[in-house]
């Protein structure tokens, strides 16, 4: 494993702080644009930062297209366990100047120095090893959501964060740089969004799992390897399972070992203002109120959680319910009007997240004293209901500004010192720890109680343990360390 290399020292060798320059931008984060100037003038005055990539198809394949488009990045280096897959072979085929690797660790030993940041596009499970390697070496880094698949994980990744304050982390929460962030602050800091007392979040559409069959007493039965998969490599520091087709590729997130389910999936794109403005941090109760299908292997055919939250400084205390799973809708208030999904969110495999047999389309419901307000996902803005008070309290909306970069943008733009990073650890990584602790709760299907001040779990010993998991695979050690 290559020595750390600090930021500083990063520059320093590479002639760049000398040179009074930062990737193409100013070192001392100069603004080098006038508000007049469009966004392609803009960033045609910046340079470049050179990007490492580790998971490069399906969805690391979508992000990929995404950051390239802004023209702000060269990508020099790919990483995948599975480089013979078709998604992977297009992303090679398509960056034919950038070398190619299996494992992200002989990635950074053998090109640590030839790039300042890395975009970690792998199964949730696996995106702690990859995160802390790369803060540990002094790169910025951008995680797909949610940030990892434990609360002691998450911890040990924002811990590392914040030790490398110089370091731009963002998660991958795309929504969180478009209209829902700007209005919701604007909303929140004019006093139209107060008094938060209970927020209903939906995703009712099919997931991979539904269908499986909920009896399981055991693990699929092993299926051959396929070819050029490095199926051992793929588990980092989870434990080793036998090859199975719903595990490989896109399945992961249907299994506890592995993924976290429809909550760690869209739970960032859907409550994150809300987590945010609201200064929620983490819950201090947690309690599965439906799981249809529950078994200790996948997650549930239906879920329902209830997340409470203290009071916190002059805000009420509130709670918000997560609904997922077809027909496990929420109340909808009177007046709620269309249901609609919204152009940016993305599509895998040319499927939408909404389906004709859904009545509702993912987003959320907040009550407050006075106003109920609905909102789509990603970066769908927030409405007033029903159209009746929305008119009524058009005259005190505040003036919302437009957004200035999109996420991937932001984060390269934050790397160059032009922005501040929107979704950082700081703000990202109590979101998913909360995340983590509603999986918790539905695989163990009881209610937990958690103390906010020593982050521990105060009723239940075994979900206590549960907040670190079980050790790491032999081998993998050291990133638990760094």
């Amino acid at each position: 494993m290559s020595s750390k290399i600090s930021r500083g020292d990063f520059l320093k060798h590479s002639g760049l702080a000398a040179a009074g320059i930062m990737m193409g931008g100013m070192a001392n984060g100069a603004n080098l644009f006038t508000p007049q100037e469009d966004k392609k003038a803009r960033f045609a005055k910046l340079g470049k930062v050179n990007v490492a990539w580790i998971g490069i198809a399906n969805r690391g394949r979508q992000v990929l297209n995404e950051f390239v488009k802004t023209g702000l990045c060269n990508i020099v280096a790919l990483c995948d366990v599975d480089l013979k897959s078709k998604e992977s072979q297009k992303s090679i085929s398509e960056h034919p100047n950038a070398k190619v690797y299996t494992d992200f660790r002989k990635m950074f030993d053998e090109m640590g120095n030839q790039f300042e940041a890395v975009v970690v596009e792998t199964p949730d499970f696996s995106h702690f090893p990859c995160v802390m390697l790369a803060l540990n070496q002094g790169k910025h880094v951008y995680v797909e959501k949610p940030m990892g698949r434990t609360f002691y994980e998450c911890q040990l990744m924002m811990d590392a964060a914040a030790r490398n304050p110089q370091l731009v982390t963002q998660g991958g929460n795309q929504g969180h740089s478009d209209g829902n962030y700007y209005q919701f602050k604007a909303w929140t800091e004019a006093g139209i969004i107060k008094n938060v007392t209970h927020v209903d979040a939906h995703m009712n559409s099919a997931r991979r799992w539904h269908g499986y069959d909920v009896n399981i007493s055991r693990f699929p039965d092993a299926e051959p390897i396929p070819e050029g998969l490095d199926w051992d490599l793929w588990h980092t520091t989870q434990q080793y399972h036998e090859f199975n087709g719903k595990y490989h590729p896109g399945n992961w997130r249907s299994w506890y070992d592995f993924g976290m389910g429809a909550l760690g999936d869209w739970g960032a794109h859907l409550i994150d203002t809300i987590h945010e403005f609201l200064n929620l941090g983490l819950p201090y109760e947690v309690e599965p109120v439906k799981l249809d299908g529950w078994n200790a292997y996948f997650f549930p055919m239906a879920s329902t959680l209830n997340f409470k939250f203290p009071r916190r400084g002059d805000m009420p205390a509130m709670d918000i319910t997560w609904y997922d799973g077809i027909g496990n809708y929420p109340q909808i208030p009177d007046g709620y009007g269309e249901s609609k999904m919204g152009s940016d969110v993305p599509t895998i495999g040319g499927r939408a997240a909404s389906a004709s047999s859904v009545r509702l389309n993912p987003g959320t419901i907040m009550y407050s004293d006075e106003l109920i307000f609905k909102r789509g996902s990603h970066g769908g803005t927030t409405s007033i209901i029903p159209a009746a008070k929305a008119k009524a309290m058009a005259s005190k909306l505040p003036e919302v500004p437009k957004p200035t970069s999109n996420h991937y943008e932001n984060f390269l733009l934050a790397c160059m010192g032009e922005e501040k990073a929107h979704s950082p650890f700081s703000v990202f990584g109590p979101l998913c720890q909360t995340f983590c602790l509603g999986v918790m709760a539905q695989r163990l299907n009881r209610k937990i109680v958690f103390d906010r001040e020593t982050k521990r779990i105060v009723n239940d010993r075994f979900a206590d343990a549960m907040l670190v998991n079980t050790p790491p695979r032999k081998g993998w050690e050291e990133f638990y360390k760094m």
